[in-house]
């Protein structure tokens, strides 16, 4: 089934414009649903508030230019007190814009902090930020209620390839570079770097925290997957199986499952407690052999999200098609068209999927169905209790394996 298209926001041309340099290699929602973010490519960042571009999708069709929603959106006057009400903001981050996060200090989950004290700033608890990595290595953080920089914290020695926050409100955040290192920064305590993560022999290309906050994934090349213990800031274990730069990961919305997208053309989602494959969704029929793992270069997979209804992933592969698979079907539920796709993640409240391209966005609605109660006590139970507590229940096999999403 094609997928519906909502909308897109075309990134402003001119003709004399390279298109090299116009990459949209990340676009982000804010964790309250509030704005959308991507990178137009040329150091420009967009903000825009989501609730109103969907209002123009539904009162002008489908195709809108990045510079007419601007002229129907409200901008933020200096000091004008109206802090909470979204507003548009394009920031000039001064170079190229690889990765993109929000972080908030109002936790998504049960927070593991008590008290969240900013020094250098002075902000309520209805804060919302935005750190963008830049190719030169990097971070600056910004309001996004004002668009105004923060911070600007450099450490890391080449491109920031990825960025990503802790979702209990701590306003923990870890970036991935091509320095082979991982580090994270307290923003609560001025942007002070806590950490580095070393392991990985080559690129890491992606990192992403599971939704306690307590484990994070980081992805590289040379086949790489490690779990890292966020309490200790130690390698928990490394994941085996892919057979060629691992680029994308995220975790489902129980922590039971973690999705990872690869130049190999295929996406594993693993038991990341056990370190188990439990599905293979292939982009290349048949599947590449291990001596042949990059297959061909046209199935390379770029992006990969997890829904947040615990049953859909969607993938963005060189093959000009983004897919939706259900994790327990082998094909794809929707496909859709797009051309030098790059980033891809679902909206807030995972109705909408975005994905990016030349500085461009493009917007389809995701495959919607009621989750089961089966499905929505089994999150719930996956939430508090890892793989190993699960199979020591007292409950029959069959429980236990669908428990674990072995069935």
């Amino acid at each position: 089934a094609r997928s519906r298209t909502v909308g897109e926001l075309l990134a402003p041309t001119s003709p004399f414009d390279k298109k090299c340099g116009r990459e949209n290699w990340t676009v982000a929602f804010a964790p309250d649903g509030s704005y959308l973010a991507w990178s137009q490519g040329h150091r420009i960042v967009k903000l825009v508030p989501w609730a109103q571009c969907l209002n123009n999708f539904l009162l002008h069709g489908t195709k809108n230019g990045a510079n007419a929603v601007s002229t129907r959106l409200p901008r933020q006057s200096s000091e004008s007190g109206q802090k909470n009400k979204p507003c548009e903001h394009i920031i000039d981050c001064g170079d190229i814009v690889w990765s993109l996060a929000f972080g908030s200090s109002v936790p998504e989950k049960q927070s593991r902090c008590v008290n969240i004290e900013w020094h250098r700033f002075k902000f309520g608890q209805d804060q919302l930020l935005l750190a963008t990595g830049l190719n030169n290595g990097r971070i600056k953080i910004w309001d996004v209620y004002t668009g105004k920089l923060l911070l600007n914290l450099m450490d890391h020695t080449e491109v920031v390839r990825d960025l990503t926050f802790a979702p209990d409100g701590s306003l923990i955040l870890v970036s991935a570079s091509r320095d082979k290192t991982l580090r994270v920064w307290d923003l609560k305590d001025d942007g002070n770097m806590m950490k580095v993560l070393r392991g990985h022999p080559n690129w890491v290309y992606a990192c992403a925290f599971s939704p306690d906050s307590s484990i994070l994934c980081s992805v590289g090349a040379s086949k790489a997957v490690f779990l890292w213990d966020m309490d200790k800031y130690s390698m928990l274990r490394k994941l085996e199986g892919h057979h060629n730069d691992v680029v994308a990961c995220e975790f489902s919305p129980d922590g039971a499952l973690l999705a990872t997208a690869s130049y190999d053309t295929r996406v594993y989602v693993w038991d990341p407690h056990i370190g188990v494959i439990l599905r293979e969704f292939g982009h290349l029929f048949p599947p590449p052999t291990p001596i042949f793992a990059g297959g061909a270069n046209d199935r390379w997979v770029r992006s990969v999200c997890f829904s947040h209804d615990g049953l859909h992933v969607a993938s963005l592969a060189d093959d000009k098609m983004v897919r939706f698979w259900r994790i327990d079907e082998e094909y794809p539920v929707q496909v859709a068209p797009l051309n030098n796709g790059l980033c891809c993640t679902f909206s807030t409240d995972g109705s909408v999927l975005a994905a990016g391209q030349d500085g461009s966005v493009y917007f389809w609605a995701t495959p919607s169905q009621v989750s089961s109660l089966q499905h929505l006590c089994r999150m719930a139970i996956r939430r508090v209790m890892p793989t190993g507590q699960v199979k020591n229940l007292p409950i029959p096999c069959k429980v236990v394996e669908f428990l674990c999403y072995q069935i």
